[in-house]
């Protein structure tokens, strides 16, 4: 008879399974266990900058490349075109107003004028003779004159004779009209003598002025056109440094044609182009500086020119002394402010502002060891500081480096490589 045999629920086969899959569960158990928290990285401290947190004085500023020049530049151009004929200075000489510069040659010009000096002469030769002519004919008509004068003085006391001796009945009647005709055509005659007389002066004064207006029209014209010659010799219009003198013996110059520049020396100006970014924050009275020969020279914004080109152009005139040393085209770094001095907490600028946007920075501990992140608000900026609104504090050191390949750590750990 067979016997019934009882299967086994726990078998040492699954008794070994359970066992290996409880040994793995327990490995990686310990292993989530052993790698949780923060994303650790070693970092070596050399190729890394770690900057401290400080508290002083902030300003926003830009810096900006400016070009000393004179304030004023007065330009030289050639009035008259001609040719070269000599240069009395050299390039970069200083200059007295009115000393000439250099001389051109105008042959076209030059007949010109002897043309019209010669027309002025015998206009002038014509009124004087015109002049000559008229004296001698009124003089003659005045001679007339006096005879017209005489003659009706004659006829005019015969006529009273012979009026009273007609009246006594001495003469006869005929001889009496006759004397009265006389005296009555001496009338008529002085009166038509006289208003000759007066009508030719008033012809001979109008022609007189008429031929005095051609020639003081044609003086006034020769003026002018020996104004023209002195052009050909091109001079200092106020004293000055001759600059950029363009000009070679022989050399033709057109009417117009730049020759050069005259630079006064009453002092320098600095002239910067500044980015268009700037443009609402720029304004007249603003302060610069620089820094030339271990001296500091303060500069105030004079002029801003309104066409923006290449970015905002601007004038700027130094405040209190000017640098000794100085030239003209010399190129200087300045700092322009674009806000007053305050006190805040500072951090150095670096790369690592470029991953967290000034949110979050990496803060070093007290021991040096590690450095985790921190939550940071950053304000204002300028070329070497950021402006630290909240979240650090004077005395703290910080990673300002580049977070290139650091931006998911949650901790960096500074080991240095021998260790």
């Amino acid at each position: 008879m067979d016997v019934l045999i009882q299967k086994k629920t726990w078998t040492s086969r699954k008794l070994l399974l359970i066992a290996g899959v409880v040994l793995i569960a327990g490995v990686l158990a310990a292993s989530l266990f052993s790698t949780a928290g923060p994303t650790k990285l070693n970092v070596d401290p050399e190729r890394i900058t770690i900057s401290e947190v400080t508290k002083g004085t902030f300003q926003e500023f830009i810096p900006i490349d400016g070009t000393v020049m004179p304030i004023k530049t007065i330009y030289l151009d050639a009035t008259e075109g001609g040719t070269v004929k000599s240069i009395l200075v050299e390039d970069g000489a200083t200059l007295a107003a009115g000393q000439p510069i250099l001389q051109l040659a105008n042959s076209d010009l030059q007949l010109e004028m002897v043309n019209r000096e010669t027309a002025v002469f015998d206009l002038m030769n014509n009124l004087q003779n015109t002049r000559n002519v008229m004296q001698q004919n009124r003089i003659q008509q005045l001679n007339q004159l006096a005879d017209v004068d005489y003659q009706l003085q004659e006829a005019k006391r015969i006529y009273e004779l012979n009026k009273t001796l007609y009246e006594q009945k001495v003469i006869s009647r005929q001889d009496f009209s006759q004397s009265q005709n006389n005296y009555q055509h001496q009338v008529r005659k002085q009166h038509l003598t006289r208003q000759t007389l007066r009508q030719d002066s008033v012809a001979t004064r109008q022609q007189l002025n008429q031929m005095q207006e051609s020639v003081t029209r044609m003086q006034g014209n020769l003026a002018l056109m020996r104004k023209k010659m002195d052009d050909l010799t091109i001079k200092a219009p106020v004293s000055g440094r001759i600059t950029s003198l363009n000009a070679e013996i022989g050399e033709s110059k057109a009417r117009g044609q730049r020759i050069g520049q005259l630079d006064m020396l009453n002092g320098l100006k600095v002239r910067a182009n500044i980015d268009e970014y700037y443009i609402s924050r720029i304004f007249p009275g603003q302060k610069g500086e620089f820094i030339l020969s271990g001296h500091r020279y303060v500069l105030s914004v004079k002029k801003i020119y309104t066409q923006v080109t290449k970015g905002l152009q601007v004038d700027m005139e130094f405040v209190g002394p000017t640098p000794a040393d100085i030239r003209r085209g010399q190129t200087l770094q300045v700092r322009l402010a674009l806000s007053d001095q305050t006190q805040a907490v500072l951090v150095p600028k670096g790369g690592f502002n470029q991953k967290t946007g000034g949110n979050w920075v990496f803060k070093v501990n007290d021991s040096g060891t590690k450095a985790y992140k921190a939550d940071i608000r950053l304000g204002r900026q300028n070329p070497e500081y950021y402006e630290v609104l909240e979240g650090l504090k004077p005395g703290d050191k910080v990673v300002t480096s580049s977070y290139e390949g650091y931006e998911d750590m949650g901790e960096l750990v500074l080991k240095d490589k021998q260790e």
